[in-house]
Order: structure tokens, then sequence, then C-alpha cells
């Protein structure tokens, strides 16, 4: 009845009906690749694009199911896709992220209005108007900068109590497969809102599993690069041994393309000096062939011992098996690497303390936290900040010495040993493999803030992320309904095979299932 009167209404009025705007289009589901041939082909326009976007954010994530994986958007960003179509009809278009929206973690700087907070109130004034070269090379690429996501606050390292993906400033971010459950963390908000099409790209960042797990656990891809292929400068430091950027996406070819973009050498980030000469296109590498002959050497005694994780995990390799790869059994990978987790942390904890007082003093302004010191006594000023958890990691870090400390080198250079040498290369070395594979997540536990995480699922982020060696998660399949990914690892600045590998996985798997916003898991 109300659809003949609106056609009725229409005859009647026609000038006013020709006013109105058509609807916006469906993003639910929309890859960057998919929307890039749409424009391409003429049938859409990123200013079109920007606005479904943004009203999807404000229908499901801010209202509806309200999963806070955005924290802000950029009051620019149709202003963006509006002079993106312009260079499109002109001839102009600078490449596959040409008028595409992308989010970013919101400890990563960008130039404009917003701030970049880590999700902490002593950083919600701190609006730099820089931007991170990451940035710099998405605008570059045509991509629009869409808004800024969530994230665990201080991208997870102020206590070993907390809830991943809660912040200060955004909240806490749900999962939009449940609800009640956990979007893992730090980068949240950017796997959150993946997964929800809130965007169809983001850049995460990771010291261990914080790209890889949020991904996985909402059921999206995320790639942790090579560390060293990807600048960090003006982005909120842990630390500058395992910190880096990397792409979340719905597919492989997604993330390849986004990486291919901001990847490369940084004058200002002595980690990259070989980024320029290492990058390649990876789009180009990839191959639904990819594992045909490949070795894959299995990390079977890191996957737990649930029987469901356990019955996915095969089927996986089942899967890359058809497609032509040689499965290796192995038993044990952990004999002789079992200090890696203290070397690790002492090295977290003295970076922390040295790095985040480097990047605090870099801030332009003056009266804001310039030492971890001073956001310890800011948080204990502020008590909404400390009311679910408490800052134990920062006061621990705050005690360490400084970047000369015997315990802080002989740390650095065991982890580096126990993960590289000792660890993912004698594994490859040993067992004559090409890449590694293991599970990155088990099912999303549910979130409590009194009570912090409660994850005791398995995980292959530590040899990757100690090592700064290249970690892919792709959709795997769920338990319940809730994602769980398959961690593809390589050697260092094998990142162009491990994307590929991953691509042949996903190609031939076709795991990925869109959420359900579902309030929980019903007995």
């Amino acid at each position: 009845m109300q659809k003949n009167f609106l056609a009725a209404l229409a005859l009647l009025f026609p000038f006013a009906a020709a006013a109105m705007p058509p609807p916006l289009p469906d993003m639910e589901g929309k890859d960057a690749a998919t929307l890039q041939a749409e424009m391409e082909a003429g049938r859409i326009s990123s200013d079109i694009i920007t606005a479904a976007y943004l009203d999807r954010i404000r229908r499901i994530d801010d209202n509806g199911p309200v999963l806070n994986a955005v924290i802000a958007t950029f009051p620019d960003a149709t202003v963006q896709a509006y002079r993106r179509d312009r260079e499109r009809e002109a001839g102009s278009a600078r490449g596959p992220l040409h008028g595409i929206p992308v989010l970013l973690k919101d400890n990563i700087e960008a130039a404009g209005p917003l701030p970049t907070t880590a999700g902490s109130l002593a950083l919600k004034d701190n609006v730099t108007d820089r931007d991170a070269p990451i940035v710099a090379r998405l605008r570059a690429a045509g991509a629009v900068i869409l808004g800024k996501a969530n994230l665990s606050e201080w991208a997870n390292i102020r206590s070993n109590d907390s809830t991943s993906g809660w912040s200060a400033v955004g909240g806490l971010t749900r999962n939009p497969h449940a609800l009640d459950r956990n979007s893992c963390g730090s980068s949240s908000g950017s796997g959150a809102a993946v997964a929800a099409s809130l965007a169809p790209l983001a850049i995460g960042t990771e010291t261990d599993g914080s790209i890889t797990c949020p991904a996985g656990v909402n059921g999206v891809v995320g790639f942790k690069p090579t560390l060293g292929l990807v600048s960090r400068t003006h982005i909120v430091p842990i630390s500058h041994s395992q910190d880096t950027p990397g792409p979340m996406a719905l597919t492989v070819r997604d993330a390849a393309v986004l990486l291919g973009v901001i990847a490369g050498s940084d004058p200002a980030d002595p980690a990259t000096a070989e980024a320029d000469a290492r990058k390649v296109d990876y789009a180009a590498a990839l191959s639904a062939d990819a594992l045909r002959g490949k070795r894959i050497g299995v990390l079977r005694d890191r996957i737990g011992d649930r029987a469901d994780i356990a019955a996915l995990f095969d089927a996986a390799l089942r899967v890359m098996a058809t497609a032509g790869a040689t499965i290796v059994e192995i038993a044990d990978s952990r004999t002789g690497l079992e200090s890696l987790g203290e070397a690790e942390f002492e090295v977290l904890m003295t970076e922390l303390k040295a790095d985040m007082a480097a990047y605090l003093a870099s801030l332009p302004g003056t009266g804001g936290p310039r030492t971890l010191a001073d956001l310890i006594a800011f948080n204990k000023a502020h008590p909404q900040e400390l009311r679910w958890f408490d800052q134990s990691l920062f006061e621990l870090a705050e005690s360490k010495g400084d970047l000369d400390s015997e315990a802080y080198r002989e740390a650095k250079a065991r982890a580096a040993r126990l993960a590289g040498a000792d660890g993912i290369d004698r594994l490859m070395k040993a067992h004559r493999v090409d890449l590694l594979v293991g599970v990155t997540n088990g099912p999303a536990w549910t979130s409590d803030l009194v009570n912090g995480d409660h994850y005791s699922g398995p995980s292959a982020s530590q040899l990757p992320a100690v090592a700064g060696y290249p970690h892919l998660t792709v959709p795997m399949g769920t338990i319940e309904g809730l994602p769980v990914g398959l961690s593809l690892i390589g050697p260092q600045w094998s990142d162009a095979d491990v994307l590929a590998a991953g691509h042949a996985y996903e190609q031939a798997s076709r795991m990925r299932v869109a959420p359900t916003y579902r309030a929980g898991i019903e007995p």
C-alpha cells in the first residue's frame, strides 16, 4: 500500500520526486576490487560509495547493533571522494585504490581535525595535522581516508588484565558475528569494521598478534608484513623491534593491493632502508595455483587440544593438499624456545618506555604528556581510565633501564635468535618446507570488562612477530558461527609468497562468512 501511495505521489508531484536522491547502494560484502571495477565501468562513483559507508557506520556502528568499531569519520571524506571522481572523469585515476575508502587504526596519524588518541583520554586533543608516511602513500594512490577505527587502548600494552577492544575514547568494540563476543586486539575496530562492511579496507598495527588475531576472530584477512617493509613514522609505538602496520581486508587480493601502496622506504624509519628494493607487485604475484609444488610445514603442536579446531585445521590442510601442496607434519616446534616469551617481554617493556617518550616528544604543541611517567600520572588522575583495569605494565616499563642496558641488549639478541635463526629458519630448513601453517585463533570469547580477557585458544603470532617475518591469516571456517583463521608464515621478505599461498587457499576454500549481528550464542 505504501509503495502504491509513493508511486501516485510521484505522478502528482514529478518535480519533488525527481529531487529525491536515489537510495544508497548496499555495501554488505563488497570488496575493494569489486568497487573499483564498478567505478571503472561507470556504474557507481566514489562519492556514492563513501556516502554509503558513512551511512552504514551511522546505522550499524553508532546505532543498531552498536559495534563501536569506528571512533570518528573525517568530515571531508565526501569531499575527498568528489575530487577522486573528478580526477577519474579527467582520465587521471591513480590506480586500484582510487576512490576506495580506507579506515585507519586510531594510533596512526592523519592530517585533518581528528586527533590520534591510541584510545586514551590523555591524547584526546592530539591533533597533529600531519600524515603518517603510509597515509601520504594512501592519499597519493587516490584512496579516501574515511575515519579512525577503535582499538584496544594503547594497543593492549597497559595491563595484563585488560579487555581487548576497549578504549576510554571509543568504548568496547563488539564482534559483529556475536555481539557479546570479543573482537580481539589490538586492531579491534579495524577487524570488526571490515567484517561489518563499514569500510572495504582498514589499516591495523601489530606488535604480537594485533593484526592477525582481530582479523581471525572477525573472519577477515589480515597481514603482518616483514618488519621494515612498511613505515612506522607518526604511529603511536610500543616496540621498534616488533611494531608494523599492515592491511586488513575481505580478500587476500585486496590486502595485497593495499600492501603494495603502503610498502616502501622512509628516511625517518631506518628499519625500512631495504623496503624499496624488496617490495614487489604483490597483487600481480597472486595465483590460484600458488600452492602447487609447495611444501607446507604444519605447526601441529601449536593448535591446542580442541577437537573442533583440529577438524577445521585438518580440513584446511586437505584443501591445500588438493591444490597441489605437500603437507609436512612438524611434531615439535617449541623445543629450545622456552625462554622466548621472557626475552620478548623484556624487549617490549624496555622499548615501550623509550619509544613512547620519543613519540610524545615529537608531538606539536605544549602541555601534553611527554613521557611514559606522564601517562601514568594522567591515568591516576582520571579514574575513568582505570575503571576496568590497571596500568601495571606501564608501571613495569617505567621501572626499566634505557636501550643501553645489558638486560635489554641481551634479551633483544636472544629473542631475535630464538624466533628467527633458531625458530622459523631452523624449522623450515630442517623440514625442507616453503611455508609454515597454523591456527590463528580459537572462536571469540565473551567480552568481560570486569574480569578481562579469558582467551585460551591457539595462537601462531609469536614466532613471526618476534622474528619480524610475514604472517597472513585467512578465514578457515567457523565454530558455532564464530570465525577461526588459518595462519601462513614465511621467512623474512617472503611477503609475496605468503600472500600468494593464502590467495590460493582462499580461492579453493571460500570460507569467509558474513556476520549476523546476533546478540550471542544460543544454547
